[in-house]
């Protein structure tokens, strides 16, 4: 129930507490953690610190939250993925595309592949997976996953026409761009196989380290394009970054302007671990870039500080 959520909340926060705050650690939510968690949970962290500052991301929009961060690690997805394609002379326009999961980051990638030009044509969640040829119908996912808390075992009610497949998502479905943004080690060895042999192209990671090591492998020894998690899905944690920046100016962005940011940042992110990749003979491979260009700026700042 709500209550035993916000018990919980609180509980968690009146030890978590100590070790948190705007300037030193600042949470965010995840899987199973949204908007009314972080409320019970900034509440009793008020109440206990007595400060009203930005220590959490993901409020509520009427008390500190930032406009576009339900959207943002979907959004940033589609921004880097959008990037990483021109620069390899291909297009998100026009391009079919398979997606995994039905939780906000797949149904904002959805919404915002589909705003490029691109054709989604599946989802799925925990239980079965949809195929949608004509293109999902977002609204109708909202719905049944935003508004019911449903499962996707519903959807035919809204598109007759759509496919329901009970169990696992096997990546079998014909599409350029596979964007997993389900969970970890959702996209394994056969289904990159599968995915190689009906012609994709590109693979971008939405969730946390959706690929497994085997199949990250197969994808890039094919010759698909291949986007780490660890940038193409930094979406999230950047415009919590701009959460925090706005509750320290007490300031509120447009939409607009914070998805201007957000879209900024995932293109330098690219441009950075693709540089990074080039510099070092690896042109092409975004992990080997992404991690480079991650450990530098680490090491740098290691350095320039006296750590080492």
């Amino acid at each position: 129930s709500d209550n035993e959520v916000m018990a919980f909340c609180q509980s968690f926060m009146t030890e978590l507490c100590k070790h948190i705050g705007a300037d030193t650690d600042v949470p965010a939510g995840d899987i199973g953690t949204g908007a009314r968690e972080i409320g019970y949970m900034f509440g009793q962290y008020k109440r206990i610190r007595n400060v009203y500052e930005g220590v959490l991301t993901g409020k509520g929009l009427n008390w500190g939250g930032s406009l576009a961060r339900t959207e943002a690690t979907g959004y940033g997805l589609l921004y880097f993925a959008e990037e990483m394609l021109k620069c390899n002379g291909k297009d998100i326009n026009g391009a079919t595309v398979c997606i995994s999961g039905a939780g906000n980051v797949a149904i904002y990638a959805t919404q915002k592949a589909t705003e490029l030009g691109a054709k989604v044509v599946t989802l799925s969640d925990s239980t079965g997976w949809v195929y949608d040829a004509e293109g999902i119908d977002l609204d109708a996912v909202k719905e049944i996953k935003e508004v019911k808390r449903g499962r996707l075992s519903e959807y035919k009610n809204y598109r007759p026409n759509a496919e329901y497949h009970e169990g696992k998502f096997d990546w079998s479905v014909k599409c350029d761009v596979a964007l997993p943004c389900a969970t970890q080690n959702e996209l394994n060895a056969d289904d990159a196989k599968r995915l190689i042999a009906n012609g994709c192209y590109a693979v971008a990671e939405g969730a946390n380290m959706p690929t497994t090591l085997e199949a990250t492998k197969l994808i890039q020894e094919a010759g698909l394009l291949f986007a780490p998690g660890k940038a193409a899905n930094a979406g999230g944690v950047a415009t919590s970054a701009l959460e925090m920046s706005q509750n320290s100016q007490r300031l509120s962005w447009t939409f607009e302007e914070v998805d201007a940011k957000l879209k900024n940042i995932m293109v330098n992110i690219f441009h950075n671990i693709d540089n990074a990749a080039k510099k070092y003979g690896y042109e092409g491979n975004y992990v080997v870039g992404a991690n480079i260009a991650g450990f530098e700026k680490v090491a740098d700042s290691m350095i320039a500080q006296g750590v080492c």
